[in-house]
């Protein structure tokens, strides 16, 4: 039983018209070329008691829904230009925009504009960012790129923000950066890019990811687990293989490839399909991360 999101994105293809550049929705992004450039387009949302703790502090709201965005444009190895942002009004106006400038200033990217709504006192808010973004390579790395004799590659860290997020759910308090104030890896992506066969971020943890990789790609991805760089305690490890929001880079590319960023090889890609964790298969996504519905 394929989840609501799998499952809507089934009937868009079936019912809409797709732009050449949709990659049959089986992307983070959309391309555009336009002008002579290629653009990366993408969009997230947000949601109070789904992504985010309730009253947490507006500019950490604000900082991770840049990332959330710029990251899907860092597994293109494209720049981000602009944002377009969906705001809820609040009282904390203030901090969400201080929150906004300092998250967009890592990357030199700008406000183009957006829309802001008055949500029912009460409702859970949401907020929603486009962003838009310049490829640094052509053609625009998919998930579609893994071939049989790939190595498969992450950057940095799997579970700093499982154990963050905990931590700030007992402490309000607390540092817990890697949940309140993520980054993506814009500067690895552009550098990546000419290099890889498929590439895609790590948001809904690294096994779903993972699979979808491999749908998209019509291979098996073979997964050593122990040889995932791990930020959170040992005991911890299969669970924070499927938490998620960690937004390092996934990606295949030849066996010997390095890199002057920490990367680190956790398998290889192989014929077949689906996932396999240390000779477990998984054809289906079915626990491997969170999906909506």
């Amino acid at each position: 039983m394929p989840s609501a999101e799998f499952a809507f994105i089934d009937m868009l293809r079936g019912v809409a018209p797709l732009a050449p550049g949709a990659r049959d929705l089986r992307d983070d992004a959309g391309i555009i070329e336009i002008g002579g450039e290629t653009l990366v387009v993408t969009c997230d949302t947000l949601v109070e008691g789904v992504h985010l703790l309730p009253d947490m502090d507006e500019a950490d709201i604000a900082w991770r829904l840049v990332a959330a965005n710029l990251s899907d444009l860092a597994a293109k190895g494209a720049k981000p230009l602009a944002v377009l942002v969906s705001h809820s009004v609040t009282l904390d106006d203030a901090r969400f925009a201080a929150g906004l400038v300092s998250a967009l200033g890592t990357c030199q990217a700008d406000v183009l504009g957006g829309d802001t709504v008055l949500m029912p006192e009460g409702a859970p808010r949401s907020f929603t960012m486009t962003a838009i973004g310049k490829a640094r390579h052509c053609p625009v790395p998919g998930r579609d790129g893994a071939r049989p004799g790939d190595a498969i590659f992450v950057t940095g860290q799997i579970g700093a923000a499982m154990t963050a997020f905990e931590e700030l759910s007992r402490d309000r308090s607390a540092a817990a950066r890697a949940y309140r104030r993520p980054e993506a890896r814009t500067y690895e992506g552009i550098d990546l890019a000419p290099h890889v066969g498929a590439m895609m971020d790590i948001s809904d943890g690294l096994l779903l990811d993972a699979w979808r990789m491999a749908q998209a790609s019509g291979v098996r991805l073979f997964i050593e687990s122990g040889a995932v760089p791990l930020g959170a305690p040992e005991h911890r490890r299969a669970e924070a293989l499927r938490w998620g929001d960690d937004y390092e880079l996934l990606f295949t590319a030849p066996a010997g490839f390095t890199s002057e960023w920490p990367i680190h090889r956790i398998g290889t890609v192989e014929a077949g399909s689906g996932i396999s964790v240390d000779g477990e298969v998984f054809e289906r996504p079915d626990g491997l991360g969170y999906q909506h519905g």
